[in-house]
């Protein structure tokens, strides 16, 4: 029987979400996009792959796309899932994201109960991956009588070790801005039965060692807010929750400098207006620093003093922002503030270059109390590589998931209704069985 599955959106993390679901030859895949030769160029000419334009911004537009089809993936930007959401209800049909709930989103549960629809979100790689192995930990552990003491994760999205060369150790996939915004959030987790809030501007400073392979030398520091993960893991004995990034060493140092340089300021700078006359990089720099002169010399000195350098930090850190060419002669993109214009030479210098290779690192660590008061520590960590010249990791790890738990649900294995994360075992392990199928695993130990 004909699966009609409407796709919303054509972005990095769709192709491997849309390879999934064609290997059945019933699903029929309809690919929106805002612009058409988006979807064409996924669809790849595939004759159950069907390409069309649409705004989502038009609400009877949406609800006829939507309304055609069994099951709706919302790809989009998490602002728009509820619009999304709300016009499938209506239409009873079930929608996946691999975006976290958000309170516009969570307002649809009981009408969606009533619908009979199933809106299964957080079905990615973070979220994702990361909810159905820590889930599957912590029922294996409270099925024996145990206690979770401390759960610490970390994951990040990386170069492989050998195109990690450049003063970040990062390279972007996608638009640098909202990685370079997220670095200003304000973070909050549990250590040790008490909330810990750290302020956006001294984020990067509580950064430390994450000990995963010795073959990694990582950092890592919080990921916004990880204090409702006591009660989404229902795990209320835990006294220490922390759910993090994970970045190469010498990354948040770096950030702190650009930082302490007002680079990620994004109010209007006239100087910066895309109207403007063309400036160079050194003039920005000196303008930034508050500086008279443009010279390398006492603009790395500058630069020194700003952002209160000393030895090797210093010499890293001149060595960087040399590399990107901010004591240069070479004309700035204007992109109207500091941060934007900024992401314009980052994009430029540190997009992954043909053959290179993206990776993946994610890893749950608990401390667990048997039921007999014995103490042990459990790791559950998962490495992935892209493929040169194929698939990248980070897509791989999002799109796959999220396939999956579309062909569960179009199967009749998913059938809880409402507005869902995978946090229950009726969900989690027909997820986990139908991942690791695909040869996407977590290694699992005891210490």
């Amino acid at each position: 029987m004909t699966k009609k599955i409407l796709l919303l959106g054509s972005g990095y993390v769709a192709g491997p979400c849309l390879k999934f679901l064609l290997r059945r030859p019933e699903n029929h895949i309809t690919i929106a996009s805002r612009r058409i030769e988006n979807a064409q160029k996924l669809a790849g000419g595939h004759e159950r792959a069907h390409p069309i334009s649409l705004d989502v911004a038009d609400p009877a537009a949406l609800e006829a796309a939507i309304a055609a089809h069994d099951l709706v993936i919302s790809l989009i930007p998490y602002t728009q899932h509820s619009r999304v959401i709300d016009a499938a209800v209506k239409h009873r049909k079930h929608v996946v994201t691999t975006s976290y709930v958000s309170p516009a989103m969570a307002e649809f549960d009981e009408a969606a109960k009533k619908a009979g629809v199933t809106v299964l979100n957080e079905i990615g790689l973070d979220p994702g991956i990361d909810h159905l192995y820590a889930v599957k930990t912590i029922s294996e552990v409270h099925k024996e009588g145990g206690k979770i003491l401390s759960f610490l994760s970390y994951c990040g999205g990386l170069p492989a070790p050998e195109a990690s060369n450049n003063p970040l150790g990062y390279k972007f996939s996608w638009s640098s801005r909202g990685v370079l915004l997220a670095l200003r959030n304000d973070a909050k987790y549990i250590e040790d039965g008490k909330v810990v809030e750290i302020p956006g501007p001294k984020l990067m400073d509580s950064a430390k060692p994450i000990y995963i392979y010795p073959a990694f030398a990582f950092e890592g520091y919080p990921n916004r807010d990880s204090t409702p993960y006591d009660k989404r893991y229902k795990i209320p004995e835990c006294k220490t929750v922390l759910r993090g990034t994970l970045r190469y060493q010498g990354f948040p140092q770096f950030v702190k400098v650009l930082v302490a340089l007002g680079f990620l300021d994004d109010s209007p700078k006239d100087f910066l207006a895309e109207a403007a006359q063309p400036i160079a990089w050194k003039n920005v720099l000196a303008q930034a620093l508050g500086s008279s002169s443009d010279k390398e010399e006492d603009l790395k000195q500058a630069v020194i003093a700003k952002a209160n350098l000393s030895g090797e930090a210093a010499k890293r850190a001149i060595l960087g922002l040399s590399w990107l060419g901010l004591f240069s002669s070479t004309p700035v993109h204007r992109r109207g503030n500091y941060l934007d214009t900024l992401c314009a030479t980052l994009e430029e210098k540190m997009q992954y270059l043909p053959g290179e290779r993206d990776m993946v690192m994610l890893q749950h660590k608990f401390e667990v109390e048997l039921k007999d008061g014995t103490r042990q520590t459990r790791n559950t960590t998962g490495l992935w590589f892209g493929v040169p010249n194929g698939g990248s990791a980070m897509a791989t790890t999002v799109g796959v998931p999220c396939g999956i738990a579309v062909q569960l649900i179009l199967d009749g294995k998913i059938t809880r209704t409402g507005v869902l994360a995978p946090m229950d075992d009726d969900i989690v392990y027909p997820l986990l069985t139908a991942l690791e199928a695909e040869g996407i695993r977590m290694d699992e130990e005891i210490l």
